[in-house]
């Protein structure tokens, strides 16, 4: 292991796993060169079916330079409906070419707007919006722009291998492919690039301090932001005058800038409840991303800890808490089901160790939530060493409306049959959803995260 990178080390990520140098280099250097294909498992009706029956327009959009959400928006301001009866299984990023599902409620497929950067298959109808759990995974072809040492990403790939328990002659996906393993952290863009917030503002939440949870999404400017963005932040630090602060913070930052509406328009200073209403004018996916940046900064430094004490990812310890992976998977896509667990005693060690070698179970730990049970065993002195530094307890998450999580138990070790190309520098690989593909690039590249935003 080496250290990792000191923006990485602030949520959570301590270590690379790999020892060999870093390729160098950055990615997205072109939106061309970061490809991401939704796999999904959801059935839709012919378009003509009733709409009584089923209300939700479903289809396919591949985008090119639009965040999820701003496409959400997109629609729905074209079409004159809520945001809210837009949905989708998983959020991409701007800065790529992403092909993912949407459903939009009350829509027909003439209502669809053209967008530029966008091109739409409409699929057909469905009784239900997409959710999250429609999503099983994503695929992903990934170029790396300007290497130093694109040489290293054999050897990395060959420690990779190793970390996970595997045999680079174990391919099921052809004869360029090698099965790896990495930690499967929660990557930085869950937290934020240039600016690692999101888990500072699901902090104060989680702990009960509305105010200081504004303060830190509005406040708390950083470096790597423009220096109008900063200079507003600390005005509204300063001063608290949120009428002002709206005629300086700049117009991009629009949920900042709902969030200040919502303080102007009190009468005197704001208590708790303005405070929270403040926060619940964004949309209620950030609304919950809060909180769950606070999970995967947990989660994240639990297996940091589990490195740094030198216990296997790829097969349980007495103590730990495993899952089965999901048999209605996608082919070719390993997995995980959180939802069947089992706690791993002395005696069962090494049958789930077989099943896990088979990839058949997966050892987790927790991203904590009301209704979360701890390990036992040495996996159960980190998860509760992590939760009593952070001054945490699965009950401070029974909050309201969007701000709940009963929560829920994660692999530590996430595995895919990688496929790399050297000219140019080529990385193809899939992973389930909920993984990063710049937790796997990370390893390769070991450059600040920016170059991986």
């Amino acid at each position: 292991m080496r250290p990792a990178h000191p923006t990485e080390q602030a949520v959570g990520m301590e270590s690379y796993v790999t020892d060999a140098d870093g390729v160098g280099g950055h990615l997205r250097e072109d939106d061309e060169h970061f490809r991401v294909r939704e796999l999904e498992r959801f059935d839709t009706e012919p378009v003509d079916a009733g709409t009584d029956a089923y209300p939700h327009l479903v289809f396919r959009a591949t985008l090119r330079g639009w965040d999820t959400n701003d496409f959400a928006a997109r629609l729905s301001d074209a079409i004159g409906v809520s945001r809210e009866r837009v949905n989708w299984a998983g959020t991409k990023d701007k800065y790529a070419v992403t092909t993912q599902l949407f459903s939009i409620y009350g829509a027909d497929p003439e209502d669809l707007p053209d967008v530029d950067g966008a091109e739409i298959e409409v699929l057909g109808r469905a009784g239900r919006s997409i959710e999250f759990g429609d999503l099983a995974g994503n695929a992903f072809e990934l170029v790396v722009s300007g290497p130093d040492r694109p040489e290293n990403a054999d050897a990395i790939t060959d420690e990779l291998c190793a970390f996970g328990g595997l045999d680079s002659g174990d391919d099921s996906e052809g004869d360029t492919a090698t099965p790896i393993g990495v930690p499967n952290f929660f990557g930085q863009q869950r937290f934020g690039s240039r600016r690692p917030i999101t888990h500072e503002v699901g902090l104060e939440i989680v702990r009960g301090d509305w105010e200081e949870a504004v303060m830190a999404y509005l406040g708390r400017p950083t470096e790597a932001e423009p220096e109008d963005t900063q200079e507003a932040r600390t005005f509204v630090e300063e001063t608290r005058d949120w009428q002002d602060a709206l005629d300086r913070l700049p117009n991009r930052l629009r949920y900042e800038r709902s969030m200040l509406h919502e303080l102007a328009a009190c009468d005197g200073d704001p208590g708790p409840e303005t405070f929270r209403a403040a926060l619940e004018r964004v949309p209620s996916n950030l609304q919950r991303l809060f909180v769950h940046a606070v999970q995967s900064y947990a989660f994240n430094r639990m297996l940091s800890e589990r490195l740094e004490r030198g216990l296997p990812f790829d097969r349980p310890v007495a103590g730990d808490v495993v899952c089965f992976a999901d048999t209605d998977a996608p082919e070719g896509l390993v997995l995980p089901d959180a939802d069947r667990l089992q706690r791993v005693d002395d005696r069962r060690v090494d049958s789930v160790t077989r099943h896990c070698e088979r990839g058949r179970a997966f050892v987790t730990a927790p991203l904590v939530g009301t209704e979360t049970d701890l390990a036992d065993g040495e996996q159960g002195e980190i998860e509760r060493a992590v939760l009593d530094d952070l001054d945490l307890d699965p009950g401070d998450f029974d909050l309201p409306g969007e701000f709940y999580s009963s929560g829920t138990r994660r692999a530590i070790l996430v595995r895919t049959a990688l496929d790399v190309e050297h000219d140019p520098l080529t990385l193809s690989f899939a992973l389930p959803k909920g993984s990063y593909a710049t937790v796997v690039l990370r390893e390769y590249l070991k450059v600040d995260p920016i170059d991986l935003g």
